[in-house]
C-alpha cells in the first residue's frame, strides 16, 4: 500500500483540512483536545465558548474552583475528571511553561489528561511539527486500507510512521480523519463514491 500516493490523492478530496475544535490561543486548544477524549468535537464545541469566555488564559483556569469548571462542562462525558485535568494542566502551564503548551512530545504527555494523540494535535496544530495523530477515524481507515493490522494506537503511530516520510505526516493525519468521518464510516462505511473505492482492500463489494 502507497500511503504516500494516497495522502497526495486525498489532497484533492481535503484540500484544507482545519482542526475540528474551536479554539483561539494554543492554551485553548490544548483544553479543548483534553475535553475530547472519548466525546464529538461538536460537543466540546459547544462547551468551550462559556468555559473560555470565564477562564481565557491559563493564568484563569488554573486558579478556577474545579466544582465551577465541573459546571460548565457537565454536558460533555467524564465532565468530573476532566475539569480536574483541564484545571491542575493550566496550573503546570502557568507554573513551568509561562501559560503555553510546551513544544515537545515529551513534555505534553506529562500533563495531567493529554496522551500522545492530544499531543500530537497540539504539536501538529500550534508548532507545525510532524506528528501522527491516531485517533478513532485515522486507525479505521488505516486498517482498512491494510498499512497495519494493530489496534494499539503506540503500535499504529509506529507501523505509519516505519512507511510514511515524516513530511506527510500532518497532511496524512488530517486527511485520513476527515476521510473517516466523510466515507470511512465505521459501521457501514460509504464505498460507492469513496475516491479510494480502486485502492482500498477492504471495499465493499
Amino acid at each position: 500500500m502507497d500511503l504516500a500516493a494516497i495522502v497526495r490523492e486525498l489532497e484533492r478530496e481535503y484540500p484544507r483540512t482545519p482542526s475540528l475544535l474551536d479554539y483561539q490561543t494554543p492554551f485553548q486548544l490544548m483544553v479543548a483536545v483534553i475535553l475530547s477524549a472519548q466525546t464529538t468535537d461538536a460537543q466540546v464545541n459547544r462547551v468551550t465558548p462559556r468555559l473560555f469566555a470565564r477562564f481565557p488564559t491559563a493564568g484563569d483556569l488554573a486558579a478556577a474552583p474545579i466544582d465551577h469548571v465541573s459546571e460548565i462542562i457537565r454536558s460533555i462525558g467524564f465532565f468530573r475528571r476532566k475539569a480536574e485535568h483541564i484545571v491542575n494542566a493550566a496550573a503546570i502551564l502557568q507554573r513551568d511553561h509561562d501559560g503555553r503548551p510546551p513544544a515537545t512530545m515529551d513534555a505534553l504527555v506529562r500533563l495531567p489528561g493529554v496522551g500522545r494523540k492530544s499531543a500530537g494535535v497540539i504539536l501538529a496544530q500550534v508548532f507545525a511539527q510532524p506528528a501522527i495523530i491516531v485517533d478513532t477515524h485515522f486507525g479505521r481507515v488505516v486498517r482498512r486500507l491494510g498499512v497495519t493490522a494493530a489496534t494499539d494506537p503506540v503500535a499504529v503511530e509506529r507501523d505509519v510512521a516505519a512507511t510514511l516520510d515524516r513530511s506527510l505526516w500532518i497532511a496524512c493525519s488530517m486527511r485520513l480523519n476527515y476521510h473517516g468521518r466523510r466515507y470511512c464510516h465505521a459501521r457501514k462505511p460509504d464505498c460507492a463514491p469513496c475516491p479510494l473505492r480502486d485502492r482500498c482492500p477492504s471495499r465493499a463489494a
